[in-house]
């Protein structure tokens, strides 16, 4: 959509909302005045946490409806990969436009927006937004850390700018771990009722401000803490699977790691998560996945709310709404939980961008992207003068009006100095510090089973994809890669 038009009423023509019991959306009554539509397409960021991509790229039973109703108005990016498998530099990438081998930031922790001279001078996506006329609104996660005395304000119109946290935590019984390390306290899974969680207290939030009548263009940053661990939502969302039927990921192999080199066995398992939940107990193991669908249900019925009010309120027809997931997730493939690795199931993401008008609406793109893309993605689309900082990613607005558009290049994500990877649309390669490496043919072994690098025949197609790996690497600055 061009500056300066208004598009077509984005409606869902012939799909009644999902009634699936409990996960039915909540209802808003419409506003009594119309809004008066800005020249300038309002932006919604969706941003889920720690949400993989069960039911767009792989088809695991978890239960979705509100996204999928969303995917049926918009195009689903089915290969879209983080640029760093860690909450913190993921973020700070994909608001800045920045990569993390050019800012430095690899890890979670280490007050990145005050240590960071890149992050320091670039201009964050609501603090573009700011300068060009928008009323910008956030809530939740969005950052995931602290930044300098005064800049969340200038990121954010509202007061105040609520973020709330991972909570509610499971009690003792509810926890596998007895230890006080506040990273063990995640490892539970336990429901609580809806006034508890800051994701229902932020969707709120957001939904009594699209109540508005507004004149002015906005841009709204939903951050929602789960399905990340710890693994509690409300009991409606467990009750939505049955426990019997919960099976272990079909990606498991218990040799999986036979082939695997030893730096990346070394990322994994930090917390001795899987050693106690998983292949050695897996009634344990289908429990904790039990909490994760559980979460990602709940997640997805705020997403299902925040739609509807958009919608109801008579904002559809010019509001741009972006859903992604920071990283992905594993469940116990590669004999890991969580992130950390530069592996399918850690790097590649939702991604959901329903755009009033597009002829594409409702396709799906399998060519590997990148959320470093959104940034420029989003300059074109709403006619925003460019930051300060040089952008790295490029404008997915072609996918929009073309089909078949592929641009010819893998997406990257990176997680430390020469620690880093690519993707194509047929292969995955990895590279580590030490000199060894990972190729795999995704086509043929979506699980990432067979580590093809020292097979015949295939030096040259990992020659050809090394050349996508930057030449060189920011140093890293102090954190944790941990969970």
């Amino acid at each position: 959509m061009k500056e300066g038009t208004t598009g077509k009423r984005l409606g869902i023509p012939g799909l009644d909302v999902l009634s699936l019991g409990a996960l039915t959306a909540l209802s808003m009554p419409a506003c009594s005045d119309t809004p008066v539509r800005p020249e300038k397409p309002n932006v919604i960021f969706v941003i889920m946490d720690d949400m993989n991509d069960y039911g767009i790229g792989r088809q695991e039973k978890v239960l979705t409806p509100h996204l999928d109703r969303l995917r049926s108005s918009a195009v689903t990016f089915t290969s879209a990969c983080c640029p760093s498998p860690l909450c913190m530099p993921s973020r700070a990438s994909f608001f800045t436009g920045v990569f993390p081998h050019h800012s430095g930031v690899y890890a979670n922790g280490g007050d990145p927006w005050n240590n960071s001279e890149v992050l320091k001078k670039a201009e964050t996506l609501p603090e573009l937004f700011r300068r060009n006329g928008y009323y910008t609104f956030g809530r939740g996660k969005i950052y995931h850390a602290k930044m300098e005395a005064g800049r969340i304000e200038r990121n954010f119109d509202n007061r105040p700018v609520f973020e709330g946290g991972f909570g509610p935590f499971p009690d003792d019984a509810h926890r596998v771990f007895s230890e006080k390390d506040v990273f063990q306290q995640f490892w539970g899974v336990q429901a609580f009722p809806d006034s508890l969680f800051p994701d229902v207290i932020n969707t709120d939030a957001v939904i009594d401000f699209l109540k508005q009548k507004r004149d002015q263009p906005f841009f709204v940053a939903l951050g929602l803490w789960r399905p990340h661990t710890p693994f509690t939502a409300p009991q409606r969302f467990f009750d939505c699977y049955n426990p019997d039927e919960i099976v272990i990921p079909e990606g498991y192999r218990a040799d999986d790691l036979d082939d695997v080199p030893g730096f990346a066995q070394d990322l994994l398992d930090p917390f001795g998560r899987f050693a106690v939940t998983g292949a050695e107990n897996p009634d344990r193991w289908k429990h904790f996945i039990h909490g994760y669908y559980a979460c990602t249900t709940f997640a997805d019925w705020n997403l299902g709310r925040l739609i509807d009010a958009v919608d109801q309120n008579g904002y559809g027809d010019n509001t741009v709404i972006v859903v992604l997931s920071d990283n992905g997730f594993h469940l116990g493939t590669k004999n890991h939980w969580e992130k950390n690795t530069l592996w399918d199931a850690s790097a590649v993401v939702p991604l959901v961008i329903r755009m009033p008008d597009s002829p594409l609406n409702g396709k799906k793109v399998e060519v590997p992207v990148g959320l470093i893309d959104l940034y420029p993605t989003i300059v074109e689309l709403c006619g925003l003068q460019p930051p300060v900082q040089q952008l790295d990613g490029q404008s997915l607005m072609p996918f929009f009006s073309q089909e078949g558009y592929d641009p010819g290049c893998p997406a990257l994500t990176s997680l430390g100095e020469n620690l880093a990877a690519v993707r194509s649309k047929q292969y995955r390669y990895i590279q580590y510090p030490d000199g060894t490496n990972e190729l795999y043919d995704i086509r043929q072994d979506p699980y990432e089973w067979k580590n093809l690098v020292n097979e015949p025949g295939m030096d040259q197609v990992a020659k050809e994809l090394r050349k996508y790996i930057p030449a060189s690497f920011a140093k890293e600055l102090p954190g944790i890669r941990r969970n």
